[in-house]
């Protein structure tokens, strides 16, 4: 496996509940929860699968947004 940085890791890790909140499906619920509770291992690094599935998630989670409407609110 690469060395992936660990900027990108804490990242994807900081959205994970944010996947797992706003899953629909009891798959990627379950996924985002397992992450995040092995990432409190010491020495945890994602498998290259597990790393593919997160990047995908949370990209998917800012694709589409976390609300229902998809709407942005702008502040004035």
């Amino acid at each position: 496996m690469t060395n992936i940085p660990a900027h990108e890791i804490e990242r994807l890790l900081h959205h994970m509940p944010s996947v797992a909140i706003h899953a629909k499906n009891p798959w990627i619920k379950s996924f985002a929860q397992s992450v995040t509770k092995q990432a409190r291992r010491k020495g945890w690094q994602p498998s290259p699968k597990q790393l593919s599935i997160m990047r995908g998630l949370v990209s998917d989670l800012f694709a589409y947004g976390c609300d229902e409407g998809g709407d942005i609110q702008l502040i004035e």
